[in-house]
């Protein structure tokens, strides 16, 4: 690779450190180009002009140019890693990981993302939140009792989906104590080679 990716990002959004973790893991070279979401970065012209939604991460590999952090966790792997089991090729298991997918945009944006960057940026963090973080890791929970890994025995792109925010759920009131499975898989997460943290500083 002749020139480095380039990851438009706000350090502490889970769902840039998505995409960051696994660059991270794959070991390739990147650049990350900070946007101030407090100060509209992501509403400038420029920036819209990469994504028209205004969200990050915006990832520009040469002339191609992706947005939303699990379309760009799927060109990651089929793109740099198309053998090294990041994505599943068995039809049960790729539904399951579709499923962490969806629950990624759903329960966990609503619920852990949300209660934790309220409680960073010092807004109430509201009992909706928490409970329905508290809903999704019961079933993250279940499941983690039947296998090491969300769909199964290895680390997948459901693993990266969902690690960011559930790690660092604390943050926003929502306690990982009841949930020992999770607590051990977030350790596995942590203990893949090239592994890297989520920032929860502000500046």
């Amino acid at each position: 690779m002749n020139t480095p990716l380039r990851l438009h990002r706000l350090a502490i959004s889970g769902h840039c450190h998505r995409v960051e973790l696994m660059l991270s893991l794959l070991g390739l070279p990147y650049e990350n180009v900070e946007v101030d979401l407090f100060k509209k970065e992501h509403k400038s012209p420029r920036f819209l002009a990469l994504n028209p939604l205004g969200q990050v991460p915006v990832l520009e590999d040469g002339d191609l140019v992706l947005s939303d952090s699990n379309a760009i966790l799927v060109y990651l792997a089929q793109r740099y890693a198309p053998d090294a089991g990041w994505l599943h090729c068995d039809p049960a298991a790729a539904a399951r990981q579709q499923r962490w997918f969806s629950l990624a945009a759903s329960l966990l944006d609503e619920g852990p993302a949300t209660a934790r960057f309220g409680a960073l940026i010092g807004r109430e963090v509201t009992p909706q939140s928490q409970a329905t973080g508290h809903r999704l890791f019961a079933m993250m929970e279940a499941e983690l009792t039947q296998h090491p890994f969300l769909v199964g025995a290895a680390r997948s792109l459901a693993d990266i989906s969902l690690y960011s925010y559930t790690s660092q759920a604390p943050i926003g009131g929502i306690s990982l104590a009841d949930y020992p499975h999770i607590r051990a898989w977030v350790a596995r997460v942590e203990a893949l080679p090239g592994f890297i943290p989520l920032s929860s500083a502000l500046s």
